[in-house]
């Protein structure tokens, strides 16, 4: 696929220079989230990868776009933004809604030889065939900042700021409508690419026997 101009950069966010040839760990945020949850990532493994963080539209410099309600139209986007660059080595590491995300980019590239994939690592999210209905995207206000808060993954200040939170708020629910929207084709052949799943012991929403199923989805 040939390179669209402003496509790459519009996507990701390179904070430290990778070394020239190394693999790219493509890092894909969380519902709510944004490029810069990575940023002590991109530090701890800059000098050894290329880290590109995800910016999602809807927030911070992309604020003005739309934020994407359908977790399938946004893997393309981010598919076609990386294909855009220069092929090589390539890891996915998705956090939460990010995880369920880099599964679809994983099939994208895989069914298209768009790159050469070296490993999913899916974090904190249950396999995306462990169904499970969820309806926090349909909650008023207070209902999504409930649920934020109880999964204690936003910094407090930000909860207690409510000209932030009206600016965060509407890309949260949509992300929550992407993911808690999706679900995965029936009959999928597995990875060829291998996946490493991490959770936390004490979770609220991901079991291990959830977290466990991801290597179904793996040859």
């Amino acid at each position: 696929m040939p390179a669209v101009s402003g496509q790459f950069d519009t996507w990701f966010r390179r904070y430290e220079p990778g070394p020239a040839g190394a693999v790219k760990l493509l890092a894909l945020p969380h519902a709510g989230g944004s490029a810069p949850y990575f940023l002590p990532l991109a530090r701890a493994l800059g000098s050894e990868l290329d880290v590109l963080c995800v910016q999602y539209p809807g927030r911070l410099d992309r604020h003005r776009e739309p934020a994407a309600t359908d977790l399938r139209d946004l893997a393309d986007q981010v598919y076609k933004a990386l294909v855009s660059a220069p092929a090589g080595p390539v890891v996915l590491f998705g956090h939460s809604m990010g995880a369920v995300l880099g599964y679809e980019i994983a099939r994208r590239l895989e069914d298209s030889g768009g790159g050469e994939l070296l490993g999913l690592i899916a974090s904190g999210r249950r396999a995306p065939h462990r169904f499970r209905e969820e309806t926090v995207h349909l909650r008023d206000d207070d209902g999504m900042i409930a649920e934020i808060r109880e999964l204690s993954g936003t910094e407090p200040g930000i909860l207690d700021d409510e000209e932030l939170l009206r600016m965060v708020l509407p890309a949260l629910r949509a992300d929550y409508r992407a993911v808690e929207t999706y679900r995965p084709d029936a009959g999928t052949p597995p990875l060829a690419a291998p996946v490493t799943v991490l959770t936390g012991e004490s979770d609220p929403r991901v079991s291990l026997d959830d977290a466990r199923a991801w290597p179904e989805l793996s040859r």
